[in-house]
């Protein structure tokens, strides 16, 4: 399955890859690709986990993302972003979705989203 991005598309989702069938497995999958920095979403920004690097909506680019939903419990829902930065920094952040998702996360994803909507019209 192709999913549209903000910025790519990347073909790397199909129902037969087992890699992609749970959130661990997909994530796994991604760090052997390249994307190793942990990033986290604080009150100033996309942060790195390792070194505390701090951006902007502006200097980040959403590569691809995946939604898991729990088999159990449908509260049991997440979202992994594959994301790259401006300065070539490549990594991952994960947040629930749904009910549960964090807002500082929400708003900052749909403020990256909005940034590259603006540029590319």
């Amino acid at each position: 399955m192709e999913i549209a991005c903000f910025k790519f598309k990347i073909n790397i989702m199909n129902s037969s890859n087992p890699y992609m069938k749970t959130l661990a497995l997909c994530l796994n999958k991604i760090v052997k690709e390249g994307y190793t920095e942990d990033f986290k979403v604080s009150e100033r920004g996309l942060v790195t986990m390792h070194d505390k690097h701090r951006y902007s909506p502006e200097q980040v680019h959403v590569v691809n993302f995946f939604r898991f939903e729990g088999f159990s419990d449908p509260a049991d829902n997440s979202i992994l972003y594959v994301i790259e930065t401006d300065d070539g920094k490549k990594g991952t952040l994960i947040d629930a979705y749904g009910p549960y998702a964090d807002e500082k996360v929400n708003t900052f994803m749909q403020r990256v989203e909005d940034v590259h909507k603006k540029v590319n019209n």
